[in-house]
């Protein structure tokens, strides 16, 4: 089998989160991986700069892999690694490389007539799944709303933003995470995400506050994934520490674990380099007896790497993300009850919505 064409195009999808008056809209490159057995697979990637992305894969990325054999995906992602990546650089080249690598194990699945998530090992097709809910435009009340809501549908992990006005205003978000915790009781795990915008002390004031509320996690609360400023704070807070969902190779995760700077590390398949590259990150993990978790979003991707290994321990269907891939993909898997089960269709399961995909893209 070989490979004849790969294309990526740019789609601005529109979504509607719970009790917001706009429609919000997130950028993707859906990328398609063509054979000559007429097998096509079907990946994404997303990222602020989409049109450089696009181009990446279809100037540079997708000619270099016509001919070859998609079945060959490791000695294929290692020979676009030193092509295009030989310094081992985060950002672009592992977004588009992350896109086609999934769509070349769609590929594989569908040629082996086996779903991606077992073929990456398939430990368990049902795993934990978190609804990320807690957007920052909300204010007090709509995020105990928004909690609320999807409490009473049975979603038991639920993940708010913090870190709200960049960073600045660290009593404010306090008083949103306890006003949250109240609302839910502690029946629900609770966790908060800042995005990075925090500097250490910052970070580190906000966990004093809401100690007390039981937080399953902070995730990447400090500038730049700094490993050192993680490691310090994980010594001076009974918070667990996640972080890694934009790193893009696994060397960063490894300087993030070899530190101690992570309870829980979360590659995404959307942006580490694909399937390829997170299932090292996630073993990697897992020698250093820890969770690997999905940050990030994308949970229709995401889903099939916390399938397939033991340590794989849940799946974020982060709002954004998941109403996007809701709109591109005709009935993905939806969390049910704090559970997300995937279909033993092969490959990734998942059938692209076209009449969408061409209402919504970008030219």
């Amino acid at each position: 089998m070989k490979i004849t064409s790969v294309q990526a195009t740019i789609h601005r999808v529109p979504f509607s989160p719970l009790l917001t008056k706009k429609p919000h809209t997130r950028n993707i490159a859906f990328v398609r991986v063509e054979t000559d057995q007429g097998i096509t697979g079907f990946g994404l990637a997303s990222l602020n700069e989409c049109h450089a992305l696009k181009e990446f894969i279809n100037a540079e990325l997708g000619p270099s892999l016509i001919g070859k054999d998609p079945m060959e995906s490791e000695r294929l992602w290692h020979e676009a690694f030193w092509k295009f990546n030989q310094r081992s650089l985060s950002g672009l080249v592992s977004y588009g490389m992350s896109g086609v690598d999934i769509a070349i194990w769609d590929v594989k699945g569908k040629y082996l007539n086996q779903p991606v998530w077992r073929l990456l090992g398939g430990y368990s097709a049902t795993v934990p799944a978190y609804i990320t809910f807690g957007l920052p435009e909300y204010n007090v009340e709509e995020l105990v709303q928004a909690a609320k809501h999807f409490q009473s549908e049975g979603q038991d992990k639920l993940k708010m933003v913090v870190a709200i006005d960049n960073g600045r205003r660290v009593a404010e978000d306090a008083a949103r995470v306890k006003a949250v915790r109240e609302a839910v009781g502690d029946g629900v795990q609770l966790m908060m995400d800042a995005n990075h915008l925090f500097d250490f002390n910052s970070a580190y004031e906000l966990c004093r506050r809401v100690e007390p509320c039981n937080m399953t996690w902070f995730e990447e609360p400090v500038h730049s994934n700094d490993s050192l400023h993680l490691a310090a704070l994980r010594q001076r807070t009974s918070i667990p520490i996640a972080a890694g969902q934009n790193e893009g190779h696994r060397f960063r995760h490894r300087e993030l674990i070899v530190n101690g700077a992570v309870d829980y590390v979360q590659p995404n398949v959307c942006c580490v380099g694909g399937y390829t590259e997170a299932i090292k990150v996630a073993h990697m993990a897992s020698a250093f007896n820890l969770k690997v978790a999905n940050g990030g979003g994308w949970p229709h991707f995401n889903a099939q790497l916390m399938a397939a290994v033991p340590n794989g321990w849940r799946v974020e269907f982060h709002v954004p993300t998941w109403y996007t891939g809701m709109a591109i993909y005709k009935d993905p898997p939806k969390p049910v009850k704090g559970w997300v089960t995937l279909p033993e269709r092969p490959g990734l399961g998942l059938e692209p919505n076209e009449e969408a995909l061409k209402e919504y893209l970008l030219k």
